[in-house]
């Protein structure tokens, strides 16, 4: 029986081995964790994420050949196939500060696999990592391997939150990048063979180390790109009068573009654009393609440009202070179908929102008090150390307040921000809604999920994203 190792338990590590584990009954796979209430959660019958259809995977697998476990070097000796799926943060002092991947966690766990193993084994880069990081990897191992072969593949994962499961299930391509010698092909086959249980072969592409390395960096630059390419249209959009849905569609129909990521919003979030950028950036600089990392920068820009003109536009239309109104903020997680809320616009909104003194009171149907306070406290980049390592919420921010429905957020609020695009928000009794607010009555459409036309019969001033502009807004101008 192939048996299979992943180290880290986290939106990655999880999810990919519960479906191995689905998919090849006779692969016995353990996901290992140094984080003992992470362990007891995914142990649990409340696991530590939020992904549909995660549960039933992971029932139907769980203590037969899955198993979640601390034992780390245990596993981790046993394996054929060890992944490693640790965090990758970016760093935030020292050479490359707030571009560079800080590979501390990767470098402790290449040495741990090469300190405990006592049988040749396949190292498999999961997190997303810059750039020749294998090469680093496969030094650490081969300096101290005591005889034992390494081989080092890169199978970065093209997951979407929300769908991770259904993308796990019928991948649109699974990509293994080995070393171009002999044992490097065998190490490929060798992975190759677990994939193809279930995913049809002309759907597992196979490359050199470096190219599997960066094509996960391009498909997150370009799927970012796109995005940004249309919030800047956005705001061309309410300058002239022009519909951003309309002018996306009308975009999306030419198949060269396609539809997809043409949705305007307040920006970007997750764990790895905006990362996966900045890696893109330093290592462009650190190969002296300095136009090359100007022209990805500003793609950053433009997303962070969203969330300011977001926040200004609230402000100046309630008679440029909201200081302390109450502001209703519907959704912070960075998009429906998660509770993951890693570099959600809602961070960047809210705290633009208190540095105007407005009192705010938080919905969102997937993510904790707990989460959101420490979120609004946390510094930049703190969110991607493992959680015993963050550090610990000082105090609470007073001015926030979390709600149990919309309806709780809303009362006496003098403007709604939908941050989040919930199904839920869609059929919300927005006439109930109204007759509980302050007049006027705002509502900030960071998402484009309400129909903006019927919430102004109900007495609303709505802004929507990329819309053309309430009367009232064009007379209330937002500062850029």
């Amino acid at each position: 029986m192939v048996k299979i190792c992943c180290i880290g338990a986290g939106y990655v590590g999880g999810p990919t081995m519960a479906v191995i584990a689905l998919k090849c009954p006779n692969v016995e796979v353990a996901v290992v964790d140094i984080s003992v209430p992470r362990i007891t959660a995914w142990n649990s019958d409340q696991l530590p994420i939020y992904e549909p259809g995660l549960d039933e995977v992971v029932k139907q697998c769980r203590g037969k050949n899955l198993f979640f476990s601390t034992d780390v070097e245990k596993h981790v000796r046993e394996a054929d196939i060890v992944f490693v799926s640790v965090n990758t943060p970016t760093k935030t002092r020292g050479l490359g500060a707030g571009k560079a991947a800080d590979l501390t966690y990767w470098e402790s766990a290449a040495r741990m696999i090469a300190d405990v193993s006592v049988s040749d084994k396949i190292v498999v880069e999961k997190s997303t990592v810059p750039v020749k990081t294998a090469e680093a990897i496969e030094k650490i191992l081969t300096h101290n391997s005591k005889g034992i072969k390494f081989q080092i593949l890169s199978n970065p994962e093209f997951l979407a939150e929300g769908t991770a499961i259904e993308d796990l299930f019928h991948p649109d391509r699974v990509l293994i990048g080995g070393r171009e010698t002999p044992e490097g092909f065998k190490a490929v086959n060798a992975l190759k063979d677990v994939y193809a249980q279930w995913v049809p072969e002309d759907r597992i592409l196979t490359t050199n180390l470096w190219s599997a390395e960066l094509t996960k960096l391009a498909a997150n630059a370009f799927l970012a790109q796109r995005i940004s390419s249309v919030n800047a249209m956005s705001a061309l959009c309410e300058a002239t009068g022009a519909n951003v849905t309309e002018v996306s569609f009308a975009v999306g129909k030419d198949s060269r573009i396609g539809p997809k990521f043409l949705n305007s919003s307040v920006g970007f979030g997750g764990s790895c654009f905006q990362k996966d950028i900045l890696n893109l950036v330093y290592i462009c600089e650190c190969n002296g393609l300095p136009e090359v990392a100007e022209y990805w920068k500003q793609v950053i820009k433009i997303n962070d440009y969203q969330k300011t003109r977001f926040v200004n536009r609230i402000v100046s239309s309630m008679f440029n202070t909201v200081s302390n109104k109450k502001i209703a903020v519907l959704g912070f997680a960075f998009k429906k179908d998660t509770g993951d809320t890693r570099e959600t616009p809602a961070i960047d909104v809210c705290k633009g929102l208190l540095g105007d003194k407005a009192r705010i009171s938080i919905y969102d149907p997937q993510v904790t008090e707990e989460q959101i306070q420490r979120d609004l406290t946390m510094n930049k980049f703190d969110w991607d150390h493992p959680l015993h390592l963050q550090p610990m919420s000082p105090t609470t921010v007073k001015q926030v307040s979390v709600a149990w429905d919309a309806y709780a957020a809303t009362k006496d609020a003098h403007g709604i921000c939908l941050l989040t695009e919930w199904d839920e928000f869609k059929t919300l009794d927005y006439e109930r809604i109204f007759e509980n607010m302050q007049k006027p009555a705002f509502v900030f459409d960071g998402r484009n999920v309400v129909d903006a036309e019927k919430l102004r019969k109900i007495g609303f001033i709505v802004y929507s994203i990329g819309k053309p502009l309430d009367q009232w807004l064009k007379d209330m101008p937002a500062l850029a």
